[in-house]
């Protein structure tokens, strides 16, 4: 994974109130930015997994705005370490993320913007609910996600969605396949990258995850950009 990084680039960070609770998280929002994008991640992962924050310096370099949050509280996540069942919670999780879309409409830095998602893993099918239930939402990036776990919100999904599958991810390919036949109301597409396992770890992968990713946002978020959140 090759390191990016832009001199001019600078986090923030913010506290985020999701309903009756309070999330750290990292924003950063680059100088005339179209819009942000909010990542959710995946099981028993953090606002700090290197992945995200990979992508994340990716989309910041194409002149989009991030926030990475942590998606539960510091006791919930105590608690998690030992029960392993929040991060399974994608109605919880789900909720967090429509608090901070709500949250990202009500700061002067970025209510002008569109907002647009970013899912891994279990974090996939919670991005997945909350664009069902907040239809303003512009687009929507998995990486070797659960959409299956979304449920019968993949039928009320109007936002854009870029499925990106490992390859070699061979459990979770046919679930993002069944995923895409529900996301009747959405453009879909479906991306599998040669050779990659289900954390892209392999030379390059993440890279391209990162690429397509950059480039979905950059053609949703731009055009949807002109039009004001509902």
């Amino acid at each position: 994974m090759a390191a990016t990084t832009d001199p001019d680039d600078q986090e923030q960070t913010v506290h985020v109130t999701a309903g009756a609770v309070v999330l750290e998280g990292n924003l950063a929002i680059p100088p005339g930015a179209p819009g942000v994008v909010l990542f959710a991640h995946g099981s028993g992962s953090s606002r700090f997994s290197p992945r995200n924050r990979y992508v994340a310096s990716v989309l910041r370099e194409a002149g989009l705005g991030t926030l990475l949050i942590d998606l539960l509280t510091a006791d919930e996540e105590a608690i998690d370490r030992v029960t392993a069942q929040l991060r399974f919670d994608i109605g919880l999780l789900a909720q967090r993320l429509v608090g901070a879309t709500d949250w990202l409409t009500r700061q002067p830095a970025t209510r002008h913007l569109r907002v647009g998602y970013f899912g891994a893993s279990t974090g996939a099918a919670a991005a997945l609910v909350a664009a069902a239930e907040r239809p303003h939402v512009a687009a929507v990036v998995s990486r070797g996600g659960r959409p299956d776990l979304a449920g019968p919100a993949l039928r009320h999904v109007r936002a854009p969605t870029l499925l990106v599958v490992g390859g070699d991810d061979l459990p979770v390919i046919p679930l993002n396949r069944e995923a895409r036949e529900e996301l009747t109301a959405a453009e879909t597409e479906l991306v599998i990258v040669p050779g990659a396992t289900h954390l892209f770890e392999e030379p390059g992968t993440l890279e391209e995850v990162a690429r397509l990713a950059a480039s979905w946002f950059a053609q949703h978020l731009t055009a949807a950009s002109a039009v004001p959140p509902r």
